[in-house]
C-alpha cells in the first residue's frame, strides 16, 4: 500500500484474458507526507500553494498530503454521498483520526524532483481537537473492500508508518513546558527564532546599503572606494543573501501577494519566511524612495552573479556587445509582456503560473545552486555566459520581476541622480559608460530601467573625465595660480619697499573666482 521513490509500485491485480494469459494493473500505489515543515511543504506544493495552505491552518492543525495511482481509489465515493473518507485513516498511539469533506482540500499539482504523475491527490487536515504529535511516529491505513458475493465482502487493511525527519522538527518555544503549549504559538514565530542569526546578518547588510544610498553624493567622489564597496556588496548579495539564505525574490512572490489581496489576505502567509519578508519590506520602502534600481542593482543574487561575471570578463579583456538604441529600447518591452502573461495565467491557476515562472532562472542558479536537470542548468548558465558580453542581459530584457518592480517605482519620492546641463548635449560620456543603457541620447536617465550602480554619479564628480567638471577644475586651478602670483608679487614689492605687508583688494566674480 505504500511506495517510496525508487521502489517498485504497490500490489497488482491480475484479470484472466479470454484468449489465455492475464492482464495485470497496479492495484494501488500510495504516497503520503507531512506538509507543515516548510522544506517538505514547499518542495512538494511549490511556494504559492504552500503559502496558501498555511492560511488555511489554525494553530495546532496539521496537513497531510496523500497521492495515489492504480485501479483502487483511496478517496472512494463515500465522501460524495456522506462527506466521509472511509478508505483512509490516520493513527497515532491509541487515537484514530478520520477525515470528512471539510477536512479535505484539492491538491492541484506537486513539484518535487522526480515525482511521478498521480491519478488522484488530496490534502487532509488534522484538526486541533486531536492531540496529534508531529514529532512522534504515526501511520496511515488504507481500507480495501472487495465484494465476494451479492451479500458478502472481504475487508483488508494496508498500513504504512511515517516519521518526520528530525531535521524538520523544532523545539518548543522557550518558556513553554510541553508541545501542546508550544502549538498555541503561530508557526512563523518559531521560524523567526530559528533564523535569528540570518536575520541579524541580513539586517546589517541592509543598514550598510541604506547608508550607501543616503551618503551617495559624498561616496561617489571617491571612485576607488565606491568601486570596491560595490563589488564587495555584490559578493555579499550572491554568497550570503543568495546561496546561504536563499533570499532570491521572484515574480511568483508578486503573483502570490496579488492573489492574496484579491482573495484572502493573511500576514501569516508572508511572515512564515523571515528572510523573504524582510527583503520585500526593504524593497517596498526603497521603491518609494529611490525606485527599483536599489534591488535590481544591489540585492538581487542572480543580478549580482551576472554583474560579477561581466566584471570578470572585462578583466580578461573579452569583447562586449551593445544593441543599437532603437533595438535596445524595444527589447525592454519583452519583460513587461512576460509579466502580463504570467499575471493573466495566475488569475486562472497560481500553480500553473508558478511553473511558467521558470522563465526566471533564479530557482536553478540560486535556490538549487545549479544542481538540477541539464535543460534548466543550460538555460540559467547560458544567460550568465551571455551577461559576460552584454551586461545583465536577462535583467534588462527578460526579467518579469524587474518589470513588476518598475511599475510602482514611478511613485518614487527622491531623484538623487545628478545631471549637468551639458549631459547629452553634447556630452555622451555617461551614456557610453552606462552598461545597462539606461541613459538616452539627450542625457536623461530612465529611472524605471536604471539599476542604480552609481557609475554615472562617479563620472558626474570626476574632475578629470566629465567635461563640465574638467572646465570647473581648470578655472579653479587658473584662479589659484592667479592668487599665488598676486601673493608672490605682494611679497616681492613689500620686500623692495621695506614693508612687511601691502593690502591688496581682491575682486571676485559671481562664481567666486578671483578676478
Amino acid at each position: 500500500a505504500e511506495s517510496r521513490a525508487g521502489e517498485q509500485p504497490g500490489p497488482s491485480i491480475c484479470v484472466p484474458l479470454p484468449g489465455g494469459g492475464e492482464r495485470c494493473d497496479v492495484f494501488v500505489d500510495l504516497y503520503y507526507a507531512y506538509l507543515n515543515p516548510p522544506t517538505i511543504g514547499r518542495n512538494l506544493l511549490g511556494e504559492s500553494q504552500y503559502n496558501w495552505l498555511l492560511t488555511q491552518l489554525k494553530p495546532g492543525e496539521h496537513a497531510i498530503a496523500v497521492m495515489g495511482n492504480g485501479v483502487y481509489s483511496f478517496k472512494g465515493s463515500g465522501y460524495v454521498r456522506g462527506g466521509i473518507f472511509d478508505r483512509i485513516q490516520l493513527s497515532q498511539g491509541e487515537e484514530s483520526i478520520n477525515f470528512r469533506d471539510l477536512d479535505h482540500y484539492r491538491l492541484s499539482d506537486v513539484y518535487a524532483e522526480g515525482i511521478p504523475d498521480f491519478k488522484e491527490m488530496g490534502i487532509f487536515i488534522v484538526r486541533n481537537n486531536y492531540r496529534f504529535d508531529p514529532g512522534a511516529e504515526w501511520s496511515l491505513s488504507l481500507l480495501v473492500h472487495r465484494a465476494t458475493g451479492p451479500l458478502t465482502s472481504v475487508f483488508t487493511t494496508f498500513t504504512g508508518n511515517y516519521e518526520t525527519p528530525e531535521a524538520y522538527l523544532i523545539e518548543p518555544v522557550s518558556g513553554t513546558e510541553d508541545i501542546s503549549e508550544a502549538l498555541e504559538w503561530p508557526l512563523w514565530v518559531s521560524v523567526w527564532e530559528e533564523k535569528t542569526f540570518q536575520i541579524v546578518i541580513l539586517g546589517i547588510g541592509l543598514v550598510v546599503l541604506t547608508l550607501i544610498m543616503v551618503l551617495q553624493d559624498w561616496l561617489v567622489r571617491y571612485r576607488r572606494l565606491t568601486t570596491w564597496l560595490r563589488t564587495g556588496f555584490l559578493f555579499y548579495t550572491l554568497f550570503v543573501i543568495g546561496w546561504y539564505m536563499l533570499g532570491q525574490l521572484s515574480v511568483v512572490n508578486v503573483l502570490t501577494f496579488t492573489n492574496a489581496v484579491i482573495k484572502d489576505f493573511s500576514w501569516e502567509t508572508f511572515l512564515i519566511d523571515p528572510i523573504m519578508f524582510i527583503l520585500w519590506s526593504f524593497v517596498a520602502v526603497t521603491l518609494l524612495l529611490w525606485g527599483r534600481g536599489v534591488y535590481c542593482g544591489w540585492l538581487c543574487p542572480y543580478g549580482a552573479l551576472q554583474k560579477l561575471t561581466y566584471q570578470a570578463a572585462r578583466l580578461l579583456n573579452l569583447p562586449k556587445f551593445r544593441f543599437p538604441t532603437i533595438v535596445h529600447e524595444r527589447l525592454w518591452a519583452l519583460k513587461y509582456v512576460i509579466l502580463l502573461l504570467l499575471f493573466g495565467i495566475s488569475l486562472g491557476s497560481l500553480g500553473t503560473a508558478e511553473r511558467y515562472a521558470e522563465v526566471e532562472p533564479f530557482k536553478t542558479a540560486i535556490t538549487l545552486q545549479f544542481d538540477r536537470e541539464w535543460p534548466f542548468v543550460l538555460y540559467a548558465g547560458g544567460l550568465v555566459l551571455v551577461s559576460a558580453f552584454n551586461c545583465k542581459f536577462f535583467c534588462k530584457y527578460l526579467c518579469p520581476l524587474g518589470a513588476a518592480l518598475a511599475i510602482p517605482s514611478r511613485l518614487r519620492i527622491f531623484n538623487w541622480l545628478r545631471r549637468h546641463k551639458e549631459c547629452g548635449r553634447p556630452c555622451q560620456i555617461c551614456a557610453h559608460e552606462c552598461d545597462i543603457q539606461a541613459i538616452d541620447d539627450v542625457g536623461v536617465i530612465n529611472v524605471n530601467e536604471c539599476h542604480y550602480c552609481l557609475d554615472c554619479q562617479i563620472l558626474y564628480w570626476d574632475a578629470y573625465t566629465c567635461p563640465p567638471m574638467v572646465q570647473k577644475r581648470k578655472r579653479h586651478e587658473k584662479a589659484t595660480r592667479a592668487r599665488e602670483s598676486v601673493r608672490w608679487m605682494e611679497k616681492e614689492l613689500g620686500a623692495e619697499a621695506g614693508l612687511e605687508d601691502i593690502p591688496v583688494i581682491e575682486e571676485r566674480d559671481k562664481g567666486g573666482n578671483s578676478k
